[in-house]
Parts: C-alpha cells; structure tokens; sequence
C-alpha cells in the first residue's frame, strides 16, 4: 500500500547539512554475494508473519470463496457498493479499484462510484458522508486518517451499511460490529523481503540507512518492523540508523541531507517505491551508489530494478488480488456471514532476475516496452 498522510504532523527528523559531493568510492564496499547470493525460491515468508492492527491472527483470502448458492443469492439482489480512496493517482490504487471492480461485476454487484479524498481528511470525510447518503449496501474504503476520520466511519455500521477496509482500521472501531474485514498485505512479510536482499549487499559490520515514514500507520510500521527484526535475529553485525519523514514530496531532500550527515550508510531501505525512488534521485545528484530495498512494485520501480542499478529488489504487495479479497468479504458480509478481521494477502519477493514476471503477476497484464526495453538492455541478469 500507499500509504496516507496525515497532514498537520511536522517533519519527525530533518538533518541539516552542507550538500557535499560524494565520490562512489566511498560507498563502494558490495559483496559479490550482493542479490546473487539469496536463492530466490527460498527468499520471504512462505505464510503471512505479520499480526493484524489488534493484534489477530491472519485470515487466508481463499476463507472467502462464494458457493454457487451464494452467487446466486447475490446477483438476485442486486447489491450496490461504494468505494473511498486516499488518492486515486497510484498504481496500487487503481489496480485495488480493478481488483475490487471487477470482481463485484462478476456476481451483479453494481460500484456506484469511486472517491478520491486526494490525502485530505475533510474531503473523505465529506466523501463518506455523501456516499453514506446514497444509501448503498456496502462502502470499501482505505482511511486517510484513522483518527481524524473514525466517527465518520462509526456513521456506517449506523446508517446499517457493511464496511470493509483497506490496510488500516479506524481508531475505535469493533470487529464485527462496525466493520465487516480489514483486508491487507503482509507489510512485515515484506519488510523480511527487503531486509534480505539488503544484508546481501552489505559487508560484515556495515551500517545501513532506513527511511521511513514518520507517521503512525500500520503497514508502513509493519514494514519497517519486519527489517528491523530481520537484522537482529540474521545480521546483528549491521548497525542500523533511521530518517523519518511525513511529507513524501520532501523525501528527496530529507533523504540526502541524511546520506550527507551519514557517510558511513553502506545500504538503505525505503518503506515504499516512491521514496525509494526519489531517494535515488538524491544519490544520483551526490554520485553515491549503495544498493537500496524498498516495498511495493510500480513501473518506475521495476525499471530500476530491472536496469541492475542500485535498487535491487522489493517486497511487493498484490494489490489486485487484495481488491479481490476486498469484494469477496464485502459480498459475504452482505450475505450476513461474520467474516474474519484480518485477511493477509501474500508478500512477492522482486528482484533483476523475476521482475518481468513479478510485473504480470502484480499488475495482471504484460511488461510495457519501457520495461522490456530496460530489461532486454540487462540480459542475461534480466527475466
């Protein structure tokens, strides 16, 4: 996930610095085992590690499945669902709404629109409101605030509309009663993944970077969790410094100034794409070159990956596949069946060597040419 922004919090950390130029020598030190040395049928977890937000255990998305007889039940009533997002201008996102979309299409579900709250809490909460009086059966939503928007939320199970969620759960909420499921990722499944990758790269005693978001959400601390518990109990030799960050849009700026206060940084990990990209751009401009992990599969990700550069591979999420689950517990609520609080979906490890196939699995389509091109550049390596 993408995840959202609260936006009254001030940035956690800020280091200031004189912006210096860096020759890659000084953070040259890679291992040859560098990605070569991780045999990916065996990288990740081979179940969902991580505990839901209250602690649950994970729920299979396969718990979900519809019976003919419920299929049938559900195309004679012909349902109505509506849908809040944080944005509507990522990857993950679109590909949620077409896995959310799709599926509830298959059983006459009807989407009676899509909102997007564009990061800003007044305008979700003005969404939900206006989509609350509309009157659907069912509301699937991501928070953009899981404070701020909560009694907004609590509206919903008393409007008496199925309430299913993406990712996060608004404070205060109670599973079953105001909420039908929490579907996501295996933040700290993927969060293994990067860490991984990354102890490949960096040599005995080596110090590594993790720049992080700085606001207390629940995927994005799962994923920062899972490096760091990764490290302790795999590669308690690696010290491990951290930046916060609250603004994405600042990433770049934040994340050289802490490269520049921090010469000793061998490795880094970013908690998700974007950053990890506009971290690039901030080594780029200092000519370092250290190798870098990070979460979530986007295209501009996954050309970096593919080119063999300094990003060298992600725990992808299944965003598609989350929004299938999305429509499937909507549709059993709607049945009146009590579905589980957490459902996980399945971390998917990326590297040089899979990443064309990473791409259709994720994205449910094939490679663009901008990826086939990147990658048919790095053949060999490249699959």
């Amino acid at each position: 996930m993408k995840p959202i922004l609260r936006q009254s919090v001030p940035l956690t950390m800020l280091i200031a610095a004189t912006a210096i130029s860096i020759a890659p020598s000084a953070r040259a030190e890679v291992p040859a085992t560098c990605v070569k040395g991780v045999d990916l049928a065996t990288l990740g977890p081979k179940s969902i590690v991580g505990q839901g937000p209250h602690g649950e255990k994970a729920a299979s998305p396969e718990v979900l499945a519809l019976s003919d007889a419920d299929a049938a039940k559900i195309k004679e009533k012909h349902f109505k669902v509506g849908i809040s997002m944080q944005t509507v201008d990522l990857d993950w996102s679109q590909l949620q709404i077409q896995g959310i979309t799709d599926t509830l299409k298959k059983y006459g579900v009807t989407v009676t629109g899509v909102a997007s709250a564009e990061y800003q809490v007044d305008k979700q909460i003005a969404d939900i409101e206006n989509t609350i009086q509309q009157h659907p059966d069912g509301i699937i939503s991501i928070p953009v605030d899981f404070t701020a928007t909560a009694p907004t939320y609590k509206k919903i199970a008393k409007a008496g509309i199925k309430l299913v969620l993406m990712d996060s759960i608004p404070t205060g909420l109670k599973h079953p009663e105001e909420y039908a499921a929490m579907v996501s990722a295996d933040s700290q499944g993927n969060g293994l993944i990067a860490a991984q990758i990354l102890a490949s790269c960096v040599a005995q005693g080596g110090t590594i970077g993790l720049v992080n978001f700085g606001v207390d959400y629940f995927s994005t601390n799962e994923r920062t969790k899972g490096v760091r518990e990764w490290m302790k109990a795999n590669r308690p030799d690696i010290k491990m410094k951290q930046v916060d960050f609250t603004d994405p849009p600042k990433v770049s700026q934040i994340a050289g100034d802490f490269l520049t206060g921090n010469p000793d940084i061998k490795g880094l990990f970013a908690v998700w794409d974007q950053p990890a990209l506009d971290t690039l751009s901030s080594m780029r401009a200092q000519s370092i070159n250290i190798p870098v992990t990070t979460v979530d599969l986007g295209l501009q990700s996954a050309i970096e990956i593919a080119k063999g550069g300094p990003l060298k591979a992600t725990g992808s999420q299944r965003p598609y596949d989350q929004g299938v689950a999305e429509a499937l517990a909507m549709m059993n609520a709607l049945l009146g069946k009590e579905t589980p609080g957490w459902i996980g979906v399945q971390s998917l490890p990326v590297t040089q060597s899979n990443v064309l196939e990473s791409y259709k699995t994720v994205f449910k389509k094939e490679p663009p040419p901008e990826l086939m091109d990147a990658c048919n550049k790095a053949k060999p390596a490249c699959n």
